[in-house]
């Protein structure tokens, strides 16, 4: 057992669609029974990035963007009030490797530019750099949130989408 009370071994076992990551059970917890993904992880990004869009008005959000640090999905449950969060952490690991790999991919994307306005951050909170900041949020950061979305709901990206530039395309083009 891990200091959390989590059963690793089984976890090892534990295969989406049986007991007791049964369908009806991930359902009930607000995991997606065909992922083993839940959204409220994105809670954990959606919050930081309300602090940097409201930066150009709310200057003093700066602290409280600078004291978001990353969390990967198993601990941002172990820490969470999450009712079912062991539960999560299971179907967390029993998730297919690839839409497993690809949501950790956009996680990576997102820590990265949320680090990347922590450093202009620390450097100023002058009105350009809180308005680059939120634009930041808007533009980068949202479409890659809602990448993780999706990929949590079971979209199932093609190769091409896996792509930055293709990636990079499509928002163009939603946006455009």
């Amino acid at each position: 057992m891990e200091p959390n009370g989590f059963d690793t071994s089984a976890s090892e076992r534990a295969v989406l669609g049986e007991a007791p990551l049964s369908p009806e059970a991930l359902r009930a917890a607000n995991i997606n029974p065909v992922t083993g993904l839940a959204t409220d992880y994105l809670n954990h990004f959606n919050e930081v990035v309300m602090l940097m869009e409201m930066l150009p008005d709310m200057p003093d959000c700066a602290e409280d963007v600078l004291d978001w640090a990353p969390a990967d999905y198993p601990s941002h449950f172990a820490n969470s009030s999450f009712k079912d969060k062991e539960l999560a952490i299971l179907a967390y690991r029993a998730a297919p490797n690839a839409v497993r790999a690809h949501l950790e991919t956009l996680i990576l994307q997102i820590n990265g530019e949320v680090e990347r306005a922590q450093s202009v951050l620390r450097e100023t909170t002058s009105p350009e750099a809180c308005a680059h900041i939120a634009e930041l949020a808007s533009e980068e950061i949202r479409p890659l949130i809602s990448a993780a979305s999706g990929t949590i709901h079971g979209g199932s990206p093609t190769e091409d989408e896996l792509d930055d530039e293709a990636a990079q395309a499509n928002v163009d083009a939603l946006f455009g």
